[in-house]
């Protein structure tokens, strides 16, 4: 009697260990067959991913091809204070792009004005939501080279962007944030510094309200000012 308890047990755990083998190992399938001889795959089938994950390997050969695809250079921001509209410029190949490339993966959608200082700038593309924080995480890490010798100008309405060329540049340069020149006076004492990209083209009472709103200590609005969409416009 206990020699069949014994092999009963055994057989069991062998049927346990076997299933959970087969998870462990489980695959994708391929179309190769263990059939079939192998063959030489042709470069031309291989289909490549659509939002591969960026890096600084990767994205300027990936934005390269991705500017000449996607001509589009107007965008839209919504916030409960109204629209924003901004143009981007065709000169900036690679911020045009990127700015793009991630209003149609729908990354800002949900981030926020997070540094806002009246009379100088407001910032956005950063939150503290770990749903955003995972989005980013998913498109990549990189920067974009600096594009700060084309003549513009720092004037009030400017979108601009922290250029990779500043010391710590992964620290104080990111491909997924953006500030908008508030201050009527402009602000060119950030000029070669950071890459100008657009400019607001409607809706900068929106831009000045936003600017308006009271802060904590470290320039964050003490109520949050989300960002509910961008999107393409004509």
């Amino acid at each position: 009697m206990i020699r069949i308890l014994v092999l009963v047990a055994f057989t069991f755990f062998l049927g346990c260990e076997d299933k959970q083998s087969k998870s462990k190992n489980a695959t994708p399938k391929t179309t190769k067959s263990i059939n079939k001889p192998s063959k030489e795959i042709d470069s031309s089938e291989i289909e490549l991913p659509e939002f591969p994950f960026l890096t600084d390997e990767n994205a300027m050969e990936f934005f390269l091809e991705y500017e000449k695809n996607n001509p589009e250079n107007k965008v839209r921001i919504t916030t409960r204070f109204g629209n924003i509209d901004i143009l981007l410029y065709d000169k900036i190949k690679f911020h045009r792009a990127n700015f793009i490339y991630l209003t149609k993966r729908g990354y800002f959608d949900g981030t926020q004005f997070y540094r806002v200082i009246d009379n100088f700038i407001i910032q956005a593309g950063n939150t503290d939501d770990p749903k955003i924080k995972r989005k980013r995480g998913d498109i990549g890490h990189y920067l974009l080279p600096p594009d700060t010798k084309r003549g513009f100008k720092h004037h009030r309405g400017i979108v601009s962007m922290p250029s990779s060329e500043i010391e710590n540049a992964y620290k104080l340069a990111s491909p997924f944030e953006f500030f908008i020149v508030q201050n009527k006076n402009g602000a060119y004492h950030l000029d070669g510094d950071y890459t100008i990209f657009g400019e607001v083209i409607s809706g900068m009472d929106v831009v000045d309200e936003i600017a308006a709103q009271k802060t904590d200590d470290g320039d964050w609005p003490l109520r949050n000012v989300y960002i509910t969409k961008v999107e393409i416009i004509n």
